[in-house]
């Protein structure tokens, strides 16, 4: 299929303007295909001039322009070419379209728990083709009229308003003005939760099967829902303005979710069917923020091009942090957002597909996917996080409204959000924004001092030598001993050649000297040799929670840059994680420490690192159930280090009870989840075989269950195991997005990398064609995933760099690997600096 470059969406944009869509779709017509009719009506700025339709069907019935009909083999590559315009055009498309199960178009999945299939629109980035006949670019945005022929029975949604005028057949109302790629339809079975908040009609909706978790969760989320809508009603004041607000959770969902107007979907794990600790509640919570900040942040006002996609991401990411800060019970979110958000993001931009948060050259809509990224949506927001700082709050809020109401149902660029935020102040926005938005890389900020009291202070930011930059940073220091907060400078600039001192001369000297501790700037803090030394003896007994996560952020990160001896890392991961007491400093550590140290480690040392963590895992657990009877006692103090036990633990007989749901914690009582990680875990040591897999699988028919069940079969240590893998990867073109992910998460994972070194040529090949029958989403997740980091080898990364010279890839899987690769080669950097 054609990809669309940026200089042919800038000569359609100028030649066509784009006055409505019309869609009827018909669902019924059966399990692998749909019927679409789509009238498109625009205008033509210089009639006789040709132009391009976009369509990716399975058949065409027929094609009208004018009433002047067009022979279906017109359409080469996804396009249909449109000649001879007139001023005033009408173009008519009738054709059938393939259901997809590759999480983009129009995705159809069957849940095996009662066989109900369930369907949901996705035409984000380029996939609205998929579904209709369109304009498909950003800026030619339009109001639609759907009507859609469903199963009798089914619920059916999408951009607005809809009623049942007949049995299976729905008529929506007149949409505002939308991008094409935010389109959408979901329709099947789906169990409701209904409520209504000022006006404004809400729904949450699920599959059938996770219906009575659905309506376990449903008052949370929509306690969450409605402090959301009046936050952002009175921050932007403008009323939310698409009519009704329903929020599917659906099955097989590539991101985390999507803010189609009116009609967001979600990844459908956010309906949990076990426990559910504080910090996975609030990540779902900061999720609905962030689609809700979406309709204004995108909806409302859309990019003109994918290279202002930052206009998306980075205000939904800042928006939904502040608000679920601010008018939430989650007062503690920007913890949450350092450790979760910011690593990512800090890894993404010190990769060498690193660019900058706004103005990157999105040639094309595959190069644009490859941007959305932690740099696009965690570094993004922190650079808005500092604007509100540098400018003042009351001036960037003002510049924010202004922003919103002059571009409403239109488009916008970057210049124009700067214009918007300059009226309200007179500080220098060109030059923060080159240093800012329009820079790639990392700052590292170090502090020192000498002197008990101190004598001497020198702050120094270092940025990347391959991106120069100049970026002011706001920021504030703190220093700690025993646990004790001893200071805490005001906020102060760090910037250029010159350094505004801290007030530090004449303050006691710290045990840990901690920059940025508030972490309100975007850099990775450099500790000194004796803030490493006492870290793990020091760090469990500050306080302070934000100053935790700068600590974390300093050890994960000085790690993957050579700077931190990785056996600190899991030191401090030892005396720290038993007495944390912030549920998402609690829940991250456990999943970013024993992944960075598996790879990051030599092997020798892996087993033991493993057998360590399970260890702290267990002290945890002990301190938990210590603490039972305290009013400080949470059912998160067991969940989380349990989890972490059954990932890490080598007790088969425990490992066996809480698979037959027996010893399990009262608050893990009833996981299904939890018991299929006590069997992965089996399996991975080698402890089950096919037919106990299917056996625990026949309990659990659901998605989830038989996802469960590929990643079980693929992580055994056996050759038979890892050779099944890859012939599902390579010849089963039956599995979903999904499928392809539960088994490349388990494929590389081996006690002996002499089990699966010779595999790694396989994945060089097997993952670039697998992108052929996948659409780019799920390819570069499954890229991602299987990449063999663990054979931390030179052999290894020479590997990947002659597939990046030799093999044809997408641009998404390229960036995987370009990616992984270069964490491939931080591991490979610490061994050869601390000992391998």
């Amino acid at each position: 299929m054609a990809i669309l470059l940026q200089q042919e969406a800038v000569e359609r944009a100028r030649l066509i303007s784009v006055g409505s869509y019309s869609v009827d779709l018909d669902l019924t017509v059966s399990d692998t295909e749909f019927g679409s009719r789509t009238v498109v009506r625009f205008d033509c700025a210089e009639p006789g001039a040709s132009t391009f339709v976009d369509l990716k069907a399975a058949s065409i019935a027929s094609i009208r322009l004018n009433g002047n009909e067009i022979h279906p083999s017109k359409v080469a590559d996804g396009r249909l070419t449109l000649g001879r315009l007139q001023a005033t055009n009408e173009l008519e498309v009738v054709a059938t379209m393939a259901f997809t199960h590759d999480g983009q178009g129009l995705h159809r999945a069957v849940d095996p728990a009662d066989d109900l299939a369930y369907i949901y629109g996705m035409s984000f980035l380029d996939a609205a083709p998929q579904i209709y006949a369109c304009f498909d670019q950003p800026d030619l945005k339009a109001p639609y009229d759907l009507t859609v022929t469903a199963p009798s029975g089914w619920v059916v949604a999408g951009n607005s308003p809809a009623r049942e005028t007949g049995s299976g057949r729905w008529e929506f109302e007149t949409t505002k003005p939308l991008s094409t790629y935010f389109f959408t339809v979901c329709a099947g079975p789906y169990e409701t939760v209904r409520d209504e908040h000022r006006g404004i009609p809400l729904a949450l909706h699920a599959r059938a099967s996770l219906g009575a978790d659905l309506r376990r969760h449903a008052p949370q989320m929509l306690e969450i829902t409605k402090q959301g809508l009046d936050y952002y009603e009175d921050l932007f004041g403008i009323a939310y303005p698409w009519g009704e607000y329903h929020q599917f959770f659906v099955p097989e969902f590539n991101a985390g979710a999507m803010e189609n107007p009116g009609c967001v979907t979600f990844r459908d794990q956010y309906i949990f069917r076990g426990a559910a600790g504080r910090a996975e509640i609030m990540q779902r919570s900061n999720t609905i923020l962030h689609e809700m900040a979406h309709m204004w942040f995108g909806d409302l006002v859309s990019m003109k091009w994918w290279d202002d996609l930052w206009l998306n991401e980075s205000f939904a990411e800042y928006m939904a942090h502040r608000s679920c800060s601010a008018a939430t019970e989650f007062d503690d979110a920007w913890v949450d957002f350092g450790i979760a958000r910011k690593n990512w993001g800090y890894a993404a931009d010190r990769a060498p597909s690193t660019h900058p948060i706004a103005g990157n050259a999105a040639e094309d809509t595959d190069s644009a996917l490859t941007n959305f990224d932690g740099i696009s949506y965690a570094k993004g927001c922190s650079a808005l996080r500092q604007l509100a700082l540098y400018v003042g709050d009351d001036a960037f809020v003002a510049g924010v409204r202004d922003y919103l109401s002059r571009h409403s149902y239109g488009n916008a660029t970057l210049a124009d959000f700067l214009e918007a935020i300059g009226g309200h102040t007179d500080v220098d926005l060109t030059s923060w924004s080159t240093g800012w938005l329009e820079s790639a890389g990392t700052d590292e900020i170090c502090v020192a001092v000498e002197g008990d009291p101190i004598a001497v202070v020198e702050a120094s930011r270092t940025t990347p030598q391959a991106h120069p930059a100049d970026r002011p940073h706001m920021l504030d220091i703190a220093g700690f001993s025993g646990g004790r907060e001893l200071w805490r400078t005001p906020v102060f600039t760090l910037g250029g050649d010159r350094t505004e001192q801290a007030p530090l001369v004449g303050l006691a000297n710290p045990n840990l000297l901690v920059p940025n501790a508030s972490d309100l700037t975007w850099t990775i803090p450099v500790f000194d040799e004796a803030t490493l030394a006492a870290l793990p003896q020091e760090l469990p007994q500050v306080g302070d929670a934000q100053a935790r996560q700068v600590v974390w952020a300093g050890l994960l990160n000085g790690m993957a840059t050579a700077t931190v001896d990785p056996r600190t890392v899991l030191a401090t991961f030892e005396t720290a994680f038993p007495v944390e007491t912030n549920e998402s400093l609690r829940h991250w550590t456990s999943r970013l420490v024993p992944r960075h140290l598996g790879a990051f480690l030599p092997y020798r040392e892996r087993d033991d690192a493993v057998t360590r963590i399970a260890a702290t895992a267990q002290r945890a657990i002990d301190a938990a159930s210590d603490d039972a009877g305290s009013d400080d006692a949470s059912d998160d103090a067991v969940v989380t280090p349990t989890r972490l036990l059954a990932a890490t633990s080598t007790d088969e007989a425990l490992l066996r009870a809480w698979v037959a749901d027996e010893q399990i914690p009262a608050a893990l009582a009833g996981d299904m989840d939890f018991r299929w990680s006590a069997l992965i875990r089996l399996a991975e040591l080698g402890l089950v075989d096919d037919a106990a897999i299917d056996a625990f699988a026949a309990h659990d028919r659901t998605l989830t269950g038989g996802q469960k069940a590929l990643t079980a079969k693929v992580i055994r240590p056996t050759q038979q195991a890892k050779e099944w893998g890859w012939t599902q990867l390579e010849q089963n073109t039956g599995l979903s997005n999904y499928d392809c992910l539960a088994i490349a998460v388990g494929i590389f994972v081996a006690p002996d990398p002499d089990l699966v070194r010779p595999h790694i040529e396989r994945y060089f090949r097997v993952l670039p064609a697998l992108a052929e029958r996948q659409g780019e989403f799920a390819s570069q997740k499954v890229a991602l995933e299987a990449f063999p980091v663990e054979i931390t080898e030179d052999a290894t990364s020479q590997a990947a760099q002659e597939a990046l010279r030799t093999v044809r890839m997408t641009a998404n899987v390229r960036r995987a690997i370009v990616d992984r690769a270069a964490v491939l080669d931080e591991a490979l950097a610490s061994m050869r600096r601390f000992g391998g």
